[in-house]
């Protein structure tokens, strides 16, 4: 249902004065703020109007109204007015500056927590599976150390425990056989065409390939470090939050587990912009108290991760939402140019 002029004036003013004081907001104080020069008998028909829509509640001890998750709705859609930040002013690229992506990737988070003051978060680019080249290193009998080396130049180890015990000639002879045959390809594309060429190669031989490239198809598709978080225990001072033991735990829960943040913010990639998601009307946020704002970002005008602030239902979004949108500005700049 569309809101009239005055309806959605009252509504602004109440999540507004709610966001900043955190009590539920009588009539008598909507007609001082709301600027309208209404009775309080038509201020309360309109609040109960808006009660009944959905777009507000009345807390069992108090008179006064506090906004639903569909109230914050209509309001971080059509009625918040966000503010003008200037990337100077938040200091933020020199935050942002290191000649390693994934230390970018820490700075982002911290920077958005440090300016909101809540969580930050970012979700990292998932590795492609892809390989330059691998070397074996003999670490003793039947120990072996893969090196895996991207095509960016990120390295990754894996430990391989062998069932023979190969010597270091052998080992410079398998890793040359899969670098020049298979180097520039996927893991799960050499996995394949090695069960095919497997055959020709002396049993041992094929065998070390075969682990290899199972170990490395695991390395590349390791989530370990593919979200960072920062300044979770900012929500411990938040009250909404931390106010009872259940939603702390259901909180750092979340931070633990990662799942679901994770599926959050694959979704929010696929969108454009700044998204909020609102507790209460979105299943992928598991607290009614809290919010998520994201935002995607970029590196040579490809998306490749997604970053924004957790906080609770009742933050500033006109100021959160302009870090959220410079933020992953910045970082997409940076990672263009790194």
């Amino acid at each position: 249902m569309q809101l009239d002029t005055r309806a959605q004036t009252l509504l602004k003013a109440l999540v507004e004065r709610y966001i900043a004081d955190g009590q539920p907001v009588g009539s008598r104080a909507l007609s001082k703020i709301s600027g309208l020069d209404l009775s309080p008998a038509t201020i309360r028909n309109i609040m109960a109007d808006l009660e009944e829509l959905g777009y507000v509640a009345s807390p069992h001890t108090s008179a006064g109204r506090v906004p639903t998750p569909r109230g914050y709705r209509i309001f971080v859609d059509t009625l918040l007015t966000v503010q003008q930040l200037d990337e100077q002013a938040m200091g933020a690229p020199l935050r942002l500056q290191s000649p390693q992506p994934q230390k970018m990737i820490t700075n982002a988070a911290q920077m958005l927590s440090s300016l909101s003051q809540f969580a930050g978060v970012v979700l990292s680019p998932r590795r492609e599976s892809v390989f330059q080249q691998i070397e074996f290193l003999r670490l003793g009998e039947k120990r072996i150390l893969l090196v895996i080396v991207a095509p960016n130049g990120d390295v990754q180890n894996r430990l391989l425990l062998t069932d023979v015990d190969y010597s270091p000639a052998q080992l410079v002879q398998s890793a040359n056989y899969i670098n020049q045959n298979y180097g520039g390809l996927a893991f799960d594309e050499v996995h394949a065409r090695l069960q095919n060429e497997v055959r020709q190669l002396r049993d041992d031989m094929g065998r070390l390939m075969q682990v290899a490239v199972e170990a490395g198809s695991e390395a590349m598709k390791d989530d370990s470090d593919d979200m960072v978080i920062s300044g979770e225990r900012n929500l411990l001072s938040v009250s909404d939050l931390s106010s009872n033991m259940t939603s702390l735990r259901q909180m750092f829960d979340m931070f633990e587990q990662k799942t679901g943040l994770m599926q959050l913010l694959d979704v929010s990639a696929k969108a454009s912009g700044v998204q909020i998601y609102i507790g209460g009307e979105s299943s992928l946020v598991p607290m009614d108290d809290m919010s998520v704002v994201t935002a995607p970002y970029t590196a040579n005008g490809k998306i490749v991760g997604t970053l924004g602030v957790i906080g609770p239902t009742r933050m500033a979004y006109e100021r959160v939402i302009p870090i959220v949108d410079i933020t992953a500005k910045l970082l997409s700049n940076a990672l263009s140019h790194s």
